[in-house]
């Protein structure tokens, strides 16, 4: 199996990528040059973390049937100083709202995902470590 994406200059430092037929804008700062008409690379990168896992949590737990009211994936990433700037750690915290959250269930799908299922996670993992928390609030 291959994945195949298609990324396209459109002027100074911004690109339109295309994912899925959909269309996803990067560009740099006005500091560095472009001209913030899009999010940067490395944040991306995040996303593409919180999104992969926050995928397999919530489908997990709705084979559990277990309800939340809300369900929300923070992650923060601790760059290098110095070139070329790359993440050297990421945390993942997963934010659940709602009443009788059963913490084992959350953990179990947690879990699951990060030592199964996420493919994102499990590439980062090669080049640095990912931390978890869990947040459950009522």
């Amino acid at each position: 199996m291959k994945e195949t994406i298609t990324t396209k200059w459109l002027s100074d430092l911004a690109f339109e990528g295309e994912v899925d037929g959909h269309k996803i804008y990067m560009d740099s700062s006005m500091e560095h040059g472009g001209k913030n008409t899009g999010p940067r690379p490395k944040p991306l990168m995040m996303i593409a973390l919180a999104g992969c896992t926050g995928m397999d949590v919530a489908s997990i737990l709705k084979k559990m049937k277990m309800d939340f009211e809300e369900f929300s994936i923070e992650v923060e990433g601790d760059v290098t100083e110095d070139h070329p700037k790359r993440f050297e750690g990421m945390k993942v915290i997963y934010r659940f709202i709602g009443k009788d959250i059963n913490r084992k269930s959350v953990e179990k799908a947690v879990n699951l995902s990060v030592t199964r299922y996420c493919g994102v996670s499990a590439n980062y993992e090669k080049a640095f470590p990912i931390t978890h928390e869990i947040i459950i609030e009522e």
